[in-house]
């Protein structure tokens, strides 16, 4: 049975360690012997302690807790970073809350207000809605640290990590342009977002480098996000030029892409080149497997806890911005266009 009153002075008492130490193991960070750990968790069993949450907020004014906005974490991309900045943060002591914003401007600002309510650390957004007027003000009201991920925003006191997508695409188009590809088309989903305006950035300017005029019916944007791109594909490819390579985003988009391409009797790479953006189970399961732009969610994982930690410890005045690259990897689905 626990007693009445046992706190962290009895569980480090009867481990025999500091009260330091048996604080930094029942926080759950990392910097602790495994000896120590096991001392620790002994005593915490033995007393059947449970550590007041509530009252250790209130000692430290830390939460231990970061929220989490991403517009929809069944989007492969967003559930392998969440997973990354989930193991990153922990390491250091914190609980990740995950919301999903649904690109739902009202959930957004409703999320961000209880974000602000709970008295959180910090706070890591990728809302869907970045020029919407009440998502931009929930996002300035907020008292604690805020990074932005992958978004442009006019929030001055938020830090941002962007990935760069112009360049990304730029480096796969050379590579399709330096095998003889010039029909190249680019599908994606219909958005404002800052990941969708920059890769069609990055297409275009892709095109001006290498001094060719930038197709303008070969770009595809599905309805949303979970929409089928499979007849605006279906209808590229029944054309007598037909592109050579297509670049397409996603889960949805890109197995609704590789439905029109075996429908239409054509074979990768052979027929017709593919690459897509972010790694998925699609992309790493087709044979062949899909050659992808991507981020290394650990990079990124740990960008975002050192803008975190940086201005919780020292609050600088101005947001900053950090990029990180997407890097081009061919797996085997690019090849010569075809004659």
């Amino acid at each position: 049975m626990k007693k009445k009153g046992v706190d962290i002075r009895d569980v480090a008492a009867l481990a025999g360690v500091s009260v330091g130490s048996a604080s930094r193991v029942i926080n759950g960070v990392e910097n602790v012997s495994p000896a120590t750990r096991e001392k620790v968790e002994r005593a915490i069993a033995v007393l059947d302690y449970r550590p007041n949450h509530a009252a250790q907020s209130l000692r430290s004014r830390s939460s231990k807790t970061i929220g989490c906005l991403f517009t929809d974490v069944t989007n492969p991309l967003y559930a392998r970073l969440f997973r990354a900045l989930e193991e990153r943060l922990r390491a250091e002591g914190y609980m990740l809350l995950l919301a999903n914003g649904l690109n739902d401007p009202q959930r957004e600002v409703e999320t961000l207000a209880m974000f602000g309510r709970r008295g959180m650390d910090g706070v890591i957004a990728a809302p869907g809605n970045e020029r919407d007027e009440q998502v931009v003000a929930a996002l300035n009201a907020l008292p604690m640290p805020v990074v932005l991920l992958d978004r442009d925003m006019a929030a001055p006191r938020c830090d941002a990590l962007l990935f760069d997508h112009a360049a990304g695409m730029k480096v796969a188009m050379a590579h399709l342009f330096s095998l003889g590809h010039r029909r190249v088309a680019l599908a994606l989903w219909r958005a404002t977002s800052r990941p969708v305006r920059r890769r069609i950035e990055g297409y275009r300017a892709a095109y001006r480098a290498a001094h060719l005029t930038p197709p303008s019916d070969m770009l595809v944007q599905a309805a949303s996000a979970t929409s089928s791109v499979y007849a605006d594909v279906d209808a590229l490819l029944r054309r007598p030029d037909r592109p050579t390579a297509i670049v397409a985003q996603g889960t949805y988009t890109l197995g609704s892409t590789l439905r029109a391409i075996a429908d239409n009797g054509l074979r990768i790479p052979q027929d017709i080149s593919v690459i897509t953006i972010g790694d998925t189970d699609v992309a790493r399961d087709h044979r062949p497997a899909i050659s992808l732009l991507n981020v290394d969610s650990k990079q990124v994982a740990d960008l975002v806890a050192a803008l975190l930690r940086s201005r919780m410890a020292e609050a600088p005045p101005a947001g900053r911005a950090e990029k990180v690259p997407l890097e081009f990897t061919d797996r085997g689905s690019v090849g010569p266009p075809p004659g």
